[in-house]
């Protein structure tokens, strides 16, 4: 990979291979946590039968996971202050594996209740830090590769959930089934952590957050984006919860077919956030997010009118490759807005990825029970159209130093969180 032209000469071999082992570290930590949360989220049955949860207690335990995610978010955007966000995700990516056989190895109720605490925190941390390091490395290549750390994401997601059938369709006990993916997947990002590129702004910029900026990320200026990433999950938590009861009950699926819509979302998510990113380089962040929020609208159309299962089936599909650029670009928008400050503007905006985790699901599930679930289909659509009207927020802004795109910085190559 190129560094930027500015770097000198001799420098520039040494960093570009701090750049080339702080991504690639950084995107194994996506992937990671990819499959942790899948592995999670696709076996709550199993989890609910393990210990006797019952249907009314057990939203109360999925709610949890989010909000106390929201408040490690709110934690490390405090912390980061202090120590670089390397060193958050370093530590808090093994707490949430821990945390996960934590839950397979409970017998009690006060046991998972704990173990789901320590996930949701840890979960928050790591989201942020993660993140934070996205958006550091982006500015650092001078170039769009956000989506490229989402698109391990996905690709984790489409493992953990592959792994979690085959411990379902084996009968194995969670922690037989979590503890292999825990004894690999644990020590080898804990070992790639030692590559982590903490981005150290460039002297203009460190001089901006010297004088503030961090304490001056205002909400009014950040509150776009925040609308955008709650209805970005919104969207994502709909197909998530709702697509399989939705091909079965109204579509008229088989159980077997209603499984799948899912599953396809996750791969077209994994290939949207693939390419997206030449999108980006190539037409820019503005027409890319505009035209995923026109193919997510245009999925929940589809789904809300589908006359049958397999129409409905490419509505989903439709809205998982809209839907999957929003979230990255929104990330990479709130670094642009405040170059000074972009851990804080992070930290705060992911709190919104579980507001609309926590709203989604519930609104349809009783938008559907009052009124009819082809109806509550269109819900989302429309939210997801109110992307528009902030699309020019994910434009380049011109920044103080001149033009109206980003600066190479090559000084947040200087150093790695092993102080290279």
């Amino acid at each position: 990979m190129d560094l930027p032209t500015s770097t000198p000469g001799p420098y520039a071999p040494a960093m570009t291979d701090v750049l080339r082992r702080g991504r690639a570290s950084l995107a194994f930590s996506f992937f990671a946590q990819g499959v942790a949360f899948a592995l999670l989220v696709t076996r709550i049955p199993a989890i609910q039968d393990r210990y006797g949860v019952s249907d009314a207690l057990l939203p109360v335990f999925l709610a949890a996971v989010p909000i106390l995610a929201g408040v490690g978010s709110v934690a490390t955007g405090r912390l980061v202050k202090r120590v670089p966000p390397s060193r958050v995700l370093r530590w808090s990516q093994p707490v949430v594996f821990l945390a996960l056989l934590g839950v397979a190895a409970g017998d009690r109720m006060v046991a998972l209740a704990l173990a789901l605490g320590a996930f949701g925190l840890a979960v928050g941390a790591l989201d942020a830090s993660m993140n934070m390091l996205g958006v550091s490395l982006q500015r650092s290549y001078g170039r769009s590769i956000m989506l490229s750390f989402h698109a391990a994401y996905s690709l984790g997601g489409i493992l953990g959930a592959s792994l979690a059938w085959a411990g379902a369709h084996w009968d194995l006990a969670l922690f037989v089934s979590y503890l292999p993916v825990v004894v690999v997947l644990l020590p080898a990002a804990f070992a790639g952590s030692r590559w982590y590129a903490d981005g150290e702004p460039a002297a203009a910029v460190r001089e901006e957050a010297a004088q503030g900026s961090a304490a001056g990320v205002g909400f009014k200026v950040l509150l776009p984006l925040c609308l955008v990433m709650t209805i970005a999950y919104i969207g994502d938590s709909t197909v998530s919860n709702w697509s399989a009861k939705y091909l079965q009950d109204v579509l008229g699926s088989s159980e077997q077919l209603a499984t799948v819509p899912y599953a396809v979302y996750m791969v077209t998510t994994l290939l949207g956030r693939s390419l997206g990113d030449f999108g980006v380089r190539r037409f820019g962040a503005v027409a890319v997010v505009r035209g995923g929020t026109v193919v997510a609208a245009g999925g929940f159309a589809v789904v809300a009118v589908a006359p049958g299962a397999w129409s409905g089936m490419l509505g989903f599909t439709l809205v998982g490759l809209g839907l999957c650029v929003l979230v990255p670009q929104t990330f990479a928008a709130a670094g642009r807005l405040f170059p000074g400050a972009s851990d804080a503007a992070v930290a705060r905006l992911n709190v919104f990825n579980y507001v609309g985790f926590l709203v989604g699901s519930p609104l349809v599930g009783a938008l559907g029970d009052a009124w009819s679930y082809r109806g509550a289909m269109l819900v989302p659509m429309v939210l997801v159209l109110v992307t528009l009207v902030y699309a020019r927020s994910f434009d380049a802004q011109p920044d103080r130093y001149g033009g109206g795109h980003e600066r190479p910085r090559t000084a947040d190559v200087g150093r790695g969180s092993n102080g290279l």
